[in-house]
């Protein structure tokens, strides 16, 4: 072998061994251990235990205020659609709230396992993220009831109040079971449709805010609104009450992984980007190393 032929073999090999940019591609997390994922990401799992508990203080303080029969709201308001309006409103802009917070920036602001797991079914997170976040959201859901029931055990135990527990209407579970799935679907179809649309992307908390409130409003008359395994337990452990926990713990998710099937069927895999529902900020992202963070 001549030196040039030497020099051209070792210059290839080195070639080889760089990585070469790739442009418009966002950086992919690659698989974690469960330990590893936990030492690397537990931040964000702790992130979402505590929005998913904030969002659980704020329902039970509303609730409270909103149906405890000696609360001056309750009072002073006598309609019911007014009070589930005005709760409405309370729970949408906690939601939003909640997205554009910097913890929500930074964990994508799930605060649901039907969320995650549609998201998994995506391929937009890994299985051990999936899981921990699963986890996390329903210890935050229980621990925020707890919470407040420390402070508001009188009003949250009060039999209108109920720990705002989510259960049938008088339409009896089988209502309850195709309200909770068509809602959780149409909320699904919003959040890809808007999250992976670059003009409307950074509005994405504000369409999920507007639905969260519209359904109190309107839905809870039929299934509670709960759209949220977690949340629906959150409120059952403390009100020791479990009718009809199986519609909550199935159509939920079933309603967002069929939203998931009909736009990937409409648009394909690649339409979807990140799993977080408010991306461009500067915050990391563990699940594709953009922005302020890395892909650990």
């Amino acid at each position: 072998m001549t030196s040039i032929e030497h020099n051209f073999g070792a210059d290839a090999s080195n070639l080889a061994l760089e990585t070469v940019p790739t442009i418009g591609v966002p950086l992919q997390a690659p698989q974690l251990g469960a330990l590893s994922s936990l030492r690397l990401h537990w931040p964000e799992y702790l992130m979402e235990a505590a929005l998913l508990g904030a969002f659980m203080v704020s329902a039970c303080v509303f609730g409270a205020l909103c149906e405890f029969p000696r609360s001056p709201v309750h009072q002073s308001i006598r309609s019911s659609f007014l009070r589930r309006l005005l709760m409405g409103l309370s729970m949408g802009s906690t939601a939003v709230a909640i997205i554009y917070s910097p913890w929500g920036k930074q964990s994508g602001a799930h605060i649901n396992p039907s969320v995650t797991l549609t998201f998994f079914r995506l391929g937009k997170i890994k299985v051990w993220d999936a899981l921990f976040y699963i986890a996390s959201q329903f210890v935050g859901a229980v621990l925020g009831v707890f919470f407040v029931a420390v402070f508001l055990s009188r009003e949250l135990a009060d039999p209108a109040v109920r720990y705002v527990v989510t259960v049938p209407g008088p339409g009896g579970p089988w209502v309850a079971l195709a309200a909770e799935f068509l809602i959780a679907f149409v909320l699904m179809s919003v959040i890809l449709h808007v999250s992976n649309h670059h003009p409307l992307g950074g509005y994405t908390g504000l369409f999920a805010g507007l639905l969260v409130a519209t359904y109190i409003t309107f839905e809870a008359p039929f299934s509670g609104m709960s759209m949220n395994p977690a949340r629906t337990l959150g409120s059952a452990v403390s009100a020791d009450l479990w009718r009809s926990y199986w519609i909550y713990l199935m159509a939920p998710p079933l309603g967002m992984l069929t939203a998931a099937e009909f736009y990937l069927w409409r648009k394909g895999h690649s339409a979807v980007k990140c799993c977080k529902l408010h991306h461009d900020n500067d915050k990391r992202c563990i699940f594709c190393g953009a922005n302020g963070g890395f892909a650990s």
